[in-house]
């Protein structure tokens, strides 16, 4: 077994969401396959007894396990599962060096990993583990499905696919020569890292908020820079990634393999998110021409946007997400 680092997390419940007296919570630690080790959240039902099904949870891209994820984690915890809210690698209170950074690789593994922490927790059935990705999150949890056979059952929420964003920028509005330059920006960023010996933060959404900002950054700063989802790790809510943090998402599509998940798959996204394109074309690619579509659904909640589905409990489908795992981990 690999050794673990040792993590300096948090005693207090700092969490963005109020603690829930129906659960019992705890921080852990486990290590992924590249010697990384993670801390989560584990949530448990309290009085639950038996093996229970377990649920593996992250996302948003930037954000940390006291804010969305915790509250996902906590409210499915408090349905019946064994939960395990974590920070992804290079973020948050997790390991690994240089900070800030990510990868579909590692990210994917991440997910892996939380997986063989819970098949092997003395309280889970390793037969009933799902996972669930929110934002970023939401197309790498689709990814680590399309490689893990051990997930039974997986819920994208308000899905974005960083490949995607990331080669052809928002809406797909980047073109060859765009795309080009992008590249040539981020190679420079590198020569001045390598020089200087210290990477650049490409800063977190952007404050104050300039009066002609688009409505999906408006959207943003409505949950990272404010009170109601503020957190001080949260790489969104300050500084930002590394500037060539996310640069190899640029050339490694993370759903080239969808098509050819098995297990049950849940997408879930809001009517007027900007993002929404993403669940809707990440969906059809799918479920086209696979003998595994039964067991796929797009939900689409009517009226919501994209930070709807990051914390407001009106309108998140946790009733659905209820139902969808119990009858997929069963």
């Amino acid at each position: 077994m690999m050794k673990t680092e040792a993590l300096a997390l948090s005693a207090e419940w700092d969490k963005t969401f109020p603690r829930s007296d129906k659960v019992d919570h705890c921080k852990v630690t486990f290590v992924n396959r590249y010697g990384i080790t993670l801390a989560a959240d584990l949530y448990a039902p309290r009085a639950a007894e038996g093996k229970l099904p377990a649920i593996a949870v992250c996302g948003p891209f930037g954000a940390v396990k006291e804010q969305c994820s915790g509250l996902y984690a906590q409210t499915m915890a408090e349905r019946g599962f064994l939960t395990l809210a974590f920070d992804p690698s290079f973020t948050g209170e997790s390991g690994g060096q240089p900070r800030y950074m990510a990868s579909p690789d590692i990210n994917t593994e991440d997910f892996q990993a939380a997986v063989d922490f819970l098949s092997l927790h003395d309280r889970v059935d390793p037969q009933r583990i799902g996972i669930i990705g929110i934002c970023g999150w939401g197309g790498i949890s689709l990814n680590a499905a399309a490689i893990d056979t051990r997930v039974k059952a997986t819920a994208a929420m308000t899905m974005y696919d960083m490949s995607r964003v990331n080669a052809f920028g928002y809406f797909d509005s980047m073109d060859e020569d765009a795309r080009y330059a992008a590249r040539e920006a981020l190679n420079a960023q590198r020569i001045a890292d390598y020089r200087s010996g210290s990477f650049e933060l490409g800063g977190g959404v952007v404050d104050p908020l300039p009066e002609d900002a688009p409505f999906f950054v408006k959207d943003y700063h409505a949950y990272y820079k404010t009170p109601r989802g503020y957190h001080p790790r949260s790489l969104n809510s300050n500084g930002g990634w590394n500037k060539t943090g996310c640069m190899s998402f640029m050339n490694m599509p993370q759903l080239t393999y969808t098509r050819e998940i098995r297990n049950a798959v849940l997408i879930v996204h809001g009517e007027k998110a900007h993002s929404c394109y993403f669940s809707r074309d990440a969906y059809a690619a799918m479920v086209k021409d696979s003998r595994y579509a039964a067991n796929k659904e797009l939900m689409i909640i009517p009226g919501a946007v994209h930070i709807d589905l990051y914390d407001r409990v009106d309108i998140i489908p946790f009733d659905k997400l209820e139902r969808f795992f119990k009858e997929n981990l069963k």
